[in-house]
């Protein structure tokens, strides 16, 4: 009875080295697709003192992030996807220009054709007493002697209480269009918004304590993602003794990866698969079956795998530190 039980515990211990062993292979093949699917060649260098800088304190993010749900159940082929560009500043023009212009790089996810829309935003400043705004928005270009032409995308007439500042949301679509079907037309922006005794209330360059409201733009493209595949298998908790394949529950946490530039989620569950595969079950999978009997212990090809992968939707910075919220699929 000693001896049987010594191998019981044998054959646990070496089913828990194995099943650790399969978690790590499962949280690096997690961090390399997300990579690949991202086209990043490595983790984009941002740390978490940009962030609080970057990441504008506007309504679209803000909802974003309180109606933020990483599992995404759906299997639609058409999905959509939120880019978010900050502004920055154009090289064409004078220093006084510059004051109140602001440049965009559009990511080349952004075509013409899959645009749903696009919105500019623009924070004011407060004013001390009830104020009607003019808010106006050019697109600029430069003269052949170099100087700049400014061509009206856009005017509102706004009403804003005394001591409260605003956001305010601009439909650039068809300008975004222009844009992307001629780049080198692309010189930015001007935005002022002047109130009745000519003061500038947009924030174009964020002054101390206005990180987070210069403008930037939000666009919503349709993308595409395939369907999941679904199927059915045993789920375990790390305290099983089961031998065969079955799925248990992993989280990952990209904090612990030191991955700052997923804004959400910083952690998620996911599932990684370990255990032998039967007898029965390898007859249907002929390669299955010569790949057991090669690495009884090793991956059983199609037994093995996961069967079904669940997309999931992240909100991140790119390499161009352009935020994107968008589903990362079969994760």
């Amino acid at each position: 009875q000693t001896s049987k039980l010594l191998a019981d515990n044998l054959e646990q211990c070496s089913a828990c080295d194995y099943r650790e062993h399969s978690k790590l292979m499962r949280l690096h093949s997690i961090k390399s697709q997300i990579l690949s699917i991202l086209r990043l060649e490595q983790a984009p260098n941002i740390s978490r003192d940009m962030i609080r800088q970057l990441i504008p304190k506007a309504p679209p993010l803000t909802q974003l992030l309180d109606q933020y749900d990483p599992r995404v159940e759906d299997e639609d082929h058409a999905t959509t996807e939120t880019i978010i560009t900050m502004a920055t500043k154009p090289i064409h023009f004078t220093q006084d220009e510059l004051s109140s212009c602001c440049l965009f790089s559009l990511s080349p996810k952004i075509q013409p054709k899959n645009i749903l829309s696009a919105q500019l935003w623009v924070h004011l400043r407060p004013t001390s007493t009830v104020n009607t705004v003019f808010l106006q928005v050019c697109r600029l270009s430069p003269d052949k002697e170099g100087n700049s032409t400014r061509i009206r995308v856009r005017s509102l007439k706004i009403d804003t209480d005394a001591g409260s500042s605003s956001w305010q949301s601009i439909d650039i679509k068809s300008l975004l269009q222009a844009w992307l079907r001629q780049p080198e037309t692309n010189y930015g922006l001007q935005i002022n918004a002047f109130d009745s005794k000519g003061e500038d209330l947009a924030v174009t360059s964020a002054e101390p304590g206005e990180e987070g409201l210069q403008p930037f733009i939000e666009v919503k493209i349709l993308d595409s993602s395939k369907r999941t595949r679904r199927d059915s298998g045993l789920n375990c908790d790390e305290e099983s003794s089961e031998t065969r394949c079955c799925r248990y529950p992993l989280t990952v946490d990209f904090e612990e990866f030191g991955w700052d530039w997923i804004i959400a989620p910083k952690r998620y569950r996911a599932n990684y698969c370990s255990g032998e595969c039967e007898f029965l079950y390898l007859q249907q999978y002929p390669h299955a079956h010569l790949v057991n009997k090669a690495n009884p212990r090793g991956t059983a090809g199609p037994c093995c795998t996961p069967t079904k992968m669940s997309p999931i939707n992240m909100l991140y910075f790119n390499r161009k530190e352009q935020i994107i919220y968008g589903k990362i699929a079969s994760m």
